[in-house]
């Protein structure tokens, strides 16, 4: 009888630990199943991530008219998009053919300037080497494969453009439908600390969105102006490059000085000396004027971590996480201080738009 129970309980013992190890090899597949899933849908979770972005914007500037007329919020929305599109369109129709016209300047220019690289770094055929990089590129194509290919990208390109654009507007139209949508989804112990956090990541987009639309608006403009003042071609196209490159922090702004330098070569060493020193002081300007205003609201990204942050999501995502880097290192950076250091240590730890 002893030794029945004693096999009984062996049989016993052996199912559960199987049990066990089923559960844990499921879960284990499960969680393995889900990364494979987000990885195979960044693209569209990167594109869900901007069209947030482009919600905050709409639900800000939205929340500034309504807050200064009587209008309600979907009429405050409403008004809030006429306006962009009519800026965006009176940019269009003010500098477009401008910038247009000095954008293809700049491509007629090309052969001079790439002489005057081969000069100023000693590379010699500089022109054939790349005209050689290209013809192997087309050769290995037809022609309708490349004109395929390439409408395929403008096609691409211009739907997630809308697709982003349309998805921001929705979003920014009724925000709490899609905020309560994510609050059923979890237990109704924690909804009220998932709604702060929610309420606080608005809050650090929001803020820190400003903060670069202004840097950019500033450095656009004092780049375009400074390099007219120092009579170096296409100016306002190269100020717009600038402006536009400074979303993109630390790296952009690097990446911005290449093009105005290249075009400087065309007008003799001193003026890529003084374009350089020109980039210098407008970046150091923008740190020391617009970055502390702005961090003193939002996040304060140390640059080492901006800079890993950009290079990471970049090998990960590719173009897209290079220019979301920097938002998403502020959504982590918020999670971290609200849902760490403040709720599970318990520490003092101010949060953006906290006086």
């Amino acid at each position: 009888m002893k030794k029945d129970e004693a096999v009984s309980g062996k049989t016993l013992g052996s199912s559960a630990d199987i049990s066990f190890f089923a559960r844990i090899f499921l879960l284990a597949a499960g969680f393995a199943a889900a990364l494979f899933a987000l990885w195979q849908l960044s693209h569209l979770i990167l594109l869900a991530f901007g069209s947030v972005l482009v919600a905050v914007v709409l639900r800000s500037f939205a929340d500034l008219i309504q807050s200064h007329t009587p209008l309600k919020p979907k009429g405050a929305l409403a008004l809030a998009i006429v306006i962009v599109a009519a800026l965006i369109a009176a940019f269009i129709f003010l500098l477009g053919a401008q910038i247009s016209a000095q954008v293809s300047q700049l491509f007629e220019r090309f052969p001079e300037l790439i002489d005057r690289v081969e000069n100023a770094i000693g590379i010699s055929r500089l022109e054939e080497r790349l005209e050689e990089y290209a013809r192997r590129m087309i050769d290995g194509t037809s022609l309708v494969s490349r004109i395929t290919n390439y409408s395929s990208l403008v096609a691409g390109t211009a739907a997630n453009l809308l697709l982003l654009l349309a998805a921001g507007v929705y979003l920014a139209a009724n925000p709490d439908l899609y905020r309560r949508g994510i609050l059923l989804l979890a237990a109704p112990g924690v909804r009220r600390e998932l709604s702060d956090t929610l309420a606080a990541l608005f809050d650090a987009l929001r803020l820190w969105l400003l903060g670069q639309l202004l840097a950019m608006l500033f450095v656009g403009i004092l780049t375009a102006v400074g390099l007219w003042a120092l009579g170096v071609p296409s100016a306002l196209a190269l100020g717009l490059i600038a402006g536009l490159l400074e979303f993109v922090p630390v790296i952009g702004s690097v990446l911005g000085v290449v093009p105005a330098a290249i075009v400087a070569l065309g007008e003799g060493p001193a003026t890529v000396a003084w374009v350089i020193g020109l980039y210098i002081v407008i970046q150091q300007v923008e740190g020391m004027v617009i970055t502390p205003l702005v961090q003193e609201q939002t996040v304060r990204l140390p640059p080492a971590v901006t800079i890993f942050a950009i290079i990471a999501f970049g090998l990960l995502f590719g173009p897209l996480g290079v220019l979301f880097a920097t938002p998403l290192t502020v959504v982590v950076f918020v999670l971290v201080k609200k849902l760490w250091i403040r709720d599970t240590l318990h520490e003092d730890t101010d949060l953006p738009g906290e006086t």
